[in-house]
C-alpha cells in the first residue's frame, strides 16, 4: 500500500504546496479531458481494423493503457478530495517543516543546494521536491539553521548541514 493509499484510508489531509496542488489538478483535468478521448477514439480505431483479425494486440495495448489512464485518474480524485493547499504563512522558516525551502551542505563533498520539503504525493527529485517520509526527509524535518544531520542513504550514512531555510 502507497502511502498515498494509506492517507487516504486513514481519511488524512494532504497537504500540497501550491505549485503541487496546481499540478495534480491539472493532471487530473487532462487525463479526464483529452487523454481519455484520444484513447476511446484509439479503440473505436483498433477495433475496426481487428474485425478481421483474431489476433488485435493494437485494440489490447490500447486497453492496457486505458487501465492504467484509469487507475492514475482515480487515484488523483481521492487525492484531491483529502487534499488541501499549504497557506504560504504557515510554511516554517524557524525550523524544517511541510513546506519549508532548505539550503544544505552535502559535508562529505562540499555541495550545497536547495530541497522543499513536501508530502510523498509531491515528491519529485527531478524538483528537487523532497518527501518528508524519506531518509532525510526524516532527518531534516524539525531542524533548524546551522544543525547538522545524519540519515541512512543508499550508499552509507550522509552527513549534511542546514545553511538556511525559507518558504
Amino acid at each position: 500500500m502507497s502511502e498515498a493509499e494509506l492517507i487516504l484510508d486513514q481519511g488524512s489531509t494532504i497537504y500540497l504546496t501550491a505549485e503541487g496542488y496546481t499540478a495534480l489538478r491539472a493532471e487530473l483535468a487532462h487525463l479526464t479531458g483529452e487523454t481519455r478521448a484520444e484513447i476511446a477514439e484509439r479503440i473505436r480505431e483498433s477495433q475496426q481494423h481487428g474485425e478481421f483479425s483474431e489476433d488485435n494486440s493494437e485494440l489490447d495495448q490500447v486497453k492496457t493503457e486505458q487501465a492504467f489512464v484509469e487507475n492514475r485518474i482515480a487515484e488523483l480524485r481521492s487525492i484531491m478530495s483529502h487534499a488541501a493547499e499549504l497557506e504560504p504563512d504557515s510554511i516554517p522558516t524557524d525550523q524544517v517543516g511541510l513546506g519549508s525551502l532548505v539550503k544544505i551542505e552535502d559535508l562529505e563533498f562540499g555541495d550545497t543546494f536547495e530541497v522543499r520539503v513536501v508530502s510523498s504525493v509531491e515528491a519529485d527529485p527531478n524538483k528537487d521536491f523532497l518527501s518528508s517520509e524519506s531518509p532525510m526527509g526524516t532527518a531534516l524535518y524539525g531542524q533548524a539553521p546551522g544543525d547538522t544531520v545524519s540519515f541512512e542513504a543508499p550508499d552509507g550514512i550522509k552527513k549534511i548541514k542546514i545553511h538556511a531555510i525559507s518558504r
